[in-house]
């Protein structure tokens, strides 16, 4: 995992701690046979609903459900079906043994061990898959076009009574309510950040180019902190399923629609049933070969078109990813025609930690993403996707409730409408209200004023020695009327005892047009820096931080630092995304510190 994300990761680490609302109903445990071995990939729902999962290579399962349900259904392909009564709205830990059907023990399917690559039904249909990948997707028209919603949310996972009694939480206990648990990991939660995107996408495959046109955006409550997001941007890129590998963390998985697959992954042709009024087959799969960076799961796939219908993918265990104990992915895909699948919804979480270990607390990162009003081979003009969507419109951020319920592709459930209303009730909290802007001082090197327009920092280079100023005292601001300002001032003033000298800098900017990102910047700054440490001809930034005072409280053994009087002017535009032309110049002038101080 790239450094900077590490950095992001701990930071989302250090921020949160909020809500959730419980399920109904709640059941886990295991399924054995009669001999006492677990049964992998059994089929567990609950009667006379669709909600349901599979066992795990070790039987083990658990399943929730906002509803009531009474009964639950055991069942897998040579065994007796189990119907058992659910004596509690929360039930764990339960065992279950499967008996064989006396009709067909000759045909007993166990899903263990290496399974045969000839005569294998399963890996035929894989085949079949490879042939007829091509017609599937966006690639298979000229240009493209859809709307698109997204939902990320971050949890708090392993919730215990350590972390409940802790002092950190002392005053804000209410937020412990409404514990929940994950219906794939099977472990205890509270959801405590949300964003919602809406957006529609523009693409174009015979020039190779994607435009995305946000129409809304809201998240809980931290709209301020753009390191969420960006973090969530660099952690969640798309990936097409039928690709051979599937690339996440910087980690390349065999995808087990691979042609690579049949010496990877074990398939077992499971299971056949209508799906959308389409007679698909159920395929089970997991890994050949411990230590390798695959999969386990299952996926649904149309027996006459042979497209995937449904597909989801747990890493295994043993993949070893810095940072990530958990990767689970589902994806669905609509059935616009007979021949044409697309991906309708997907959905991916991901379970951070520091430790490895099965009851080391972390973070769950998760992303839901759908898609609708697919629209093809509407041509637009090339210029449409050369203009960036560059403009900051106040309103894509304050939509109202109206348009959300309108525009939402999937409601929220009880877990993320709690988010809101939770942070909404933190707020109010003075101790949780210290604990965030103390992770924005620490993470902007900002103190941010409610009351005025104005920044204060970097609190980084507050206090300085060296040996030619001695102490160092440096003090600075920027304006700061929100993240699309059309002009932002930026200062500061600084002190050194021995010198008895001040020295000061101001820069601003103004961004004439928004479209063009044209901004006009200058600014003169006499200070004095570290030659041989420091850039003094590439620079762009004329109050970038001096070497004399690098950190909070800092102590240097620059003895031949130079008094340096510069100015600087500079024009620059961004016609077109990451292509930036600038024009500038600077006067400078530099002499020996020591020279005058004689």
């Amino acid at each position: 995992m790239p450094p900077l994300m590490k950095t992001k990761l701990v930071l989302i680490f250090f921020f949160f701690g909020l809500l959730s609302i419980a399920a109904q109903t709640k059941v886990s445990g295991y399924i054995f046979d009669e001999y006492k071995e677990p049964v992998s990939f059994a089929n567990v729902l609950f009667k006379g609903s669709t909600q349901g999962t599979i066992t795990d290579e070790n039987g083990k399962f658990y399943l929730e459900s906002d509803e009531t349900w009474s009964n639950l259904i055991v069942s897998f392909i040579g065994y007796e079906t189990l119907d058992v009564p659910l004596a509690k709205r929360v039930n764990y830990d339960l065992n279950f043994t499967l008996k064989e059907e006396a009709s067909a023990l000759d045909q007993v399917l166990i899903v263990t061990g290496k399974q045969s690559k000839k005569n294998n039904p399963a890996i035929d249909l894989l085949r079949k898959i490879w042939e007829n990948k091509r017609s599937n997707g966006l690639k298979q028209f000229k240009q493209y076009q859809y709307d698109k919603y997204e939902k990320v949310e971050f949890d708090i996972n392993t919730i215990d009574s350590a972390l409940i009694k802790s002092k950190l939480f002392r005053g804000m206990e209410f937020v412990f309510d409404q514990v929940d648990t994950s219906n794939v990991t099977g472990k205890t939660y509270l959801p405590m950040f949300i964003n919602e995107a809406v957006s529609t996408v523009y693409g174009d495959n015979i020039i190779n180019k994607e435009k995305n046109d946000l129409k809304g955006n809201k998240n809980s409550g931290f709209s301020d902190n753009q390191i969420i997001i960006d973090f969530v941007d660099d952690l969640y890129n798309d990936f097409n399923v039928y690709d051979n590998y599937l690339k996440f963390f910087d980690k390349s998985f065999v995808s087990p629609l691979s042609k690579t697959g049949i010496n990877t992954y074990n398939y077992v042709l499971s299971d056949s049933s209508f799906i959308d009024n389409k007679w698909c087959y159920n395929i089970i799969y997991y890994p050949r070969r411990k230590n390798e960076l695959t999969f386990k799961g299952d996926f649904w796939v149309a027996d006459t078109t042979y497209a995937i219908k449904e597909i989801n993918l747990q890493a295994s265990k043993s993949a070893n990813i810095n940072w990530v104990k958990d990767i689970y992915i589902e994806q669905e895909f609509e059935v616009l025609n007979d021949s044409l699948f697309l991906v309708k919804r997907d959905y991916m979480m991901s379970d951070f930690a520091f430790s490895k270990k099965e009851k080391s607390r972390g973070v769950y990162g998760k992303r839901t993403t759908l898609y609708n009003n697919y629209v093809f081979d509407k041509e637009k003009d090339k210029k449409f996707y050369d203009v960036e969507v560059y403009n900051f419109d106040k309103d894509v951020y304050d939509r109202d409730d109206t348009f959300w319920s309108e525009n939402r592709l999937e409601s929220l459930n009880k877990d993320e409408q709690g988010v809101y209303k939770m942070l909404d009730t933190l707020k109010t909290v003075k101790k949780f209200k210290r604990l965030y802007n103390l992770g924005s001082i620490l993470t902007s090197g900002y103190i941010e004023f409610n009351s005025l327009p104005l920044d204060y920092g970097p609190i980084f280079s507050t206090f300085g020695f060296n040996e030619v100023e001695g102490l160092r005292l440096r003090a600075g601001g920027r304006t700061y009327f929100g993240k699309n300002d059309l002009w932002r001032l930026e200062g500061f003033m600084a002190y050194g005892f021995r010198d008895d000298k001040v020295k000061y800098g101001i820069s601003g900017k103004w961004l004439v047009d928004k479209k063009s990102r044209l901004i006009i910047s200058g600014g003169n700054r006499r200070d004095v820096e570290q030659i041989g440490g420091a850039s003094l001809t590439t620079s762009s930034d004329v109050l970038g931080r001096s070497l004399a005072s690098s950190s909070v409280v800092g102590t240097s053994t620059n003895d031949k630092l130079t008094s340096i009087n510069l100015t600087s002017l500079a024009v620059e535009a961004e016609p077109w995304r990451n292509v930036i032309f600038r024009l500038g110049g600077n006067y400078r002038t530099l002499e020996s510190h020591r020279q005058l101080l004689v």
